[in-house]
């Protein structure tokens, strides 16, 4: 990957992957591949590597990719220490302004990162895998993140979710809720997401992965089935409700401690603004504090602490019908 190339503190460890053909004709330039020639990092078994190539192929029995203009710079780069690399894909397709991954692979973790963001035509939900594996300890995220407010829209709800919530129970006696979400992150999950911790083992990655499987083929079909809006008000009603989600990942996202330890401050804040985020300073004007003013202090700052702002949630907020318990 490359952030600003014109920048001295950037260039010595900034390592750039040949420029991607259509998908089509080429396949993506894999962990597999540039492992060949790049230093490798084997602490794990598990690979992440395959959860992208599925759903990039699963994608293209779908519609076509086309490579994103962020490929040529957000793709391939190490760590500042030499011993951490990040891989980078980007994608768009007819109904998808973005599809992105971020593999990262250090000597004690490997992350993954993938979303896939509808054009703002759809109202369709936006489909999230986070992933953080140690030696000891996974933390996951997997979800169909809703567009617009599922506890008080019953009708959003109802379109979109309702046919998967024996999808989300399937894997609920599976991975028990990880534990404590304030209320602004639930405003962005929907009722099957999968947010749970759990001990590294070979029959879990087993599980997790035909979870990911199950949530992005559900996904896929949902995006296959939406029908382009004409309304201009609703499609800028979805575009500041991506707009909203962003803004909120971009200043809230966990992983950005673990990017500024690998690439320093500034890079970290590119890679998630420009490449992670992206959309976030381009499809809307408002700001964290417009959007979210409870976190706003008396003298303008932005209060760290969520936990002191919004209530937690330690128990699933949804019982088997999907019915939002919370209150």
């Amino acid at each position: 990957m490359g952030f600003g190339f014109g920048g001295s503190s950037s260039s010595s460890y900034f390592c750039l992957q040949p420029k991607l053909h259509p998908f089509l004709t080429r396949k993506p330039i894999s962990t597999r591949d540039w492992r060949k020639t790049q230093t490798c990092i084997h602490s794990f078994s598990v690979s992440y590597q395959k959860f992208v190539d599925f759903a990039l192929d699963e994608t293209t029995r779908h519609t076509h990719l086309l490579p994103s203009p962020l490929q040529e710079k957000y793709n391939f780069m190490k760590s500042k220490d030499g011993k951490g690399e990040l891989s980078m894909l980007s994608y768009e397709a007819t109904k998808i302004r973005l599809l992105r991954s971020l593999i990262i692979e250090t000597e004690t973790l490997q992350v993954l990162d993938f979303t896939v963001f509808p054009k703002a035509e759809y109202d369709v939900p936006i489909f999230c895998a986070n992933f953080f594996t140690s030696a000891k300890t996974n933390i996951v995220v997997l979800d169909l993140n809703p567009l617009h407010d599922i506890i008080h829209e019953y009708d959003y709800k109802e379109k979109y979710f309702k046919s998967l919530i024996p999808l989300g129970l399937k894997y609920v006696e599976l991975f028990p809720w990880g534990g404590k979400l304030t209320s602004e992150s639930i405003n962005f999950f929907s009722p099957i997401v999968i947010w749970t911790r759990f001990t590294s083992s070979p029959q879990k990655y087993d599980i997790l992965y035909s979870a990911f499987k199950d949530y992005y083929k559900v996904w896929l079909e949902l995006l296959g089935k939406a029908v382009k809006e004409r309304d201009g008000s609703q499609i800028l009603h979805n575009l500041e409700a991506q707009h909203r989600y962003l803004t909120w990942r971009a200043e809230k996202d966990p992983g950005q401690g673990v990017l500024k330890k690998l690439v320093g401050d500034s890079l970290a804040k590119d890679l998630l603004r420009s490449f992670l985020f992206n959309g976030v300073d381009e499809l809307g004007s408002k700001t964290f504090n417009d959007y979210f003013p409870q976190y706003c202090c008396e003298e303008g700052t932005l209060n760290k602490k969520s936990n002191s702002v919004d209530k937690s949630f330690e128990r699933r907020p949804w019982d088997a019908r999907g019915e939002f318990i919370g209150n």
